[in-house]
């Protein structure tokens, strides 16, 4: 087994947020227009970003993307941390770039010179906290294989894969390329369906990937529930315990369950006011990866997931506004 020199490798979507507040009724309208769902994601191209950009009053831009933000939460605890993604060579791709780095977060991923532009999600944000996303992949559906470095993943404890990438088929190579790469050298391999659209478009390679690839599993309730196209949470809950090491489940208010061959741990959601429900489920991967590489035990990881969760909806953005390391003895004592 190589020695581990990272705590966490993410492989992502680079995509740089631009968020706004909203109204419902705006939504109702670009439902009817565009087919935008509240609440959900959509996959758009770079005309429909221009004019969907120009509709949004108060727009703040940062560096997002699923596991970005976890990669970038697991830095804030205190953890070592390397991200892969691909940006384009243009403006938004330096922003990305010098944020992750300015979050101590490795990241050195060749940038694409021709093509498309670097990938941004924008977000509007209902007042209930809802966010309701709008992505132009851009450069980032370019990454593949030859951008997994393979060094580096042998030198990571866990190997984190974002479901949003899946849709490219250099993607998934990619995706296979890592896992093979951190089993070979001892170290374990974690997936987050990200959405249950993506499960619906991927299912059958996302069931594959689950069983023979991925040892800890981060998913909601309705993207376990596509996964295994069951009606009930308890349904899913009793089929994934025996399909990979452990999985982690997050149900919002509800909390979240913790589920392994032997035990099933329930932990509660940590009380907030919500603003913004963006990131929360990367937050909750961070917290938990977090302890679990530091040798935390399932319960402890899933308390530190829980209030970075918290702390993430109670403003705008994605990513912490606190250093999450001050979170850690709280969670300890929980």
């Amino acid at each position: 087994m190589t020695t581990p020199l990272y705590d966490v490798t993410a492989i992502g979507n680079a995509i740089v947020d631009v968020l706004a507040p909203t109204t419902e009724k705006f939504i109702k309208s670009q439902d009817k227009a565009h087919g935008m769902k509240k609440g959900g994601m959509m996959l758009i191209d770079e005309a429909r970003a221009v004019s969907l950009y120009g509709d949004m009053e108060g727009g703040v831009e940062m560096p997002g993307g699923s596991a970005g933000n976890t990669i970038a939460g697991l830095a804030s605890f205190g953890g070592r941390a390397n991200y892969i993604g691909k940006v384009a060579q243009d403006r938004l791709g330096e922003v990305f770039r010098n944020e992750m780095q300015s979050q101590k977060v490795r990241f050195d991923t060749t940038p694409l010179i021709v093509g498309a532009s670097t990938a941004r999600c924008l977000i509007l944000v209902t007042p209930d906290g809802e966010r309701t996303m709008n992505t132009f992949l851009g450069a980032a559906v370019e990454l593949g294989p030859d951008d997994i470095d393979r060094d580096l993943i042998a030198s990571s404890k866990v190997t984190y894969l974002e479901g949003y990438l899946f849709d490219p088929q250099q993607a998934k190579q990619a995706f296979i390329v890592a896992a093979e790469t951190a089993h070979e050298n001892g170290h374990r391999v974690s997936l987050s369906l990200s959405d249950p659209f993506c499960v619906d478009r991927h299912r059958e390679d996302f069931v594959n990937l689950v069983e023979n690839h991925v040892d800890i599993l981060f998913a909601n309730e309705d993207e376990i529930k596509s996964l295994y196209q069951v009606k009930t949470f308890e349904e899913a809950l009793a089929i994934v315990k025996n399909k990979c090491e452990i999985a982690v489940l997050t149900r919002s208010a509800k909390g979240s369950v913790i589920v392994s061959k032997d035990q099933v741990i329930e932990v509660p959601a940590v009380p907030t006011t919500v603003v913004d429900t963006t990131g929360a489920g990367d937050q909750y991967a961070a917290g938990f990866l977090y302890g679990f590489t530091q040798g935390m035990d399932l319960k402890t990881s899933g308390h530190l997931g829980a209030l970075a969760a918290a702390e993430v909806i109670s403003h705008m953005g994605p990513r912490p506004e606190i250093a999450y390391s001050t979170l850690i003895e709280q969670a300890k004592a929980a």
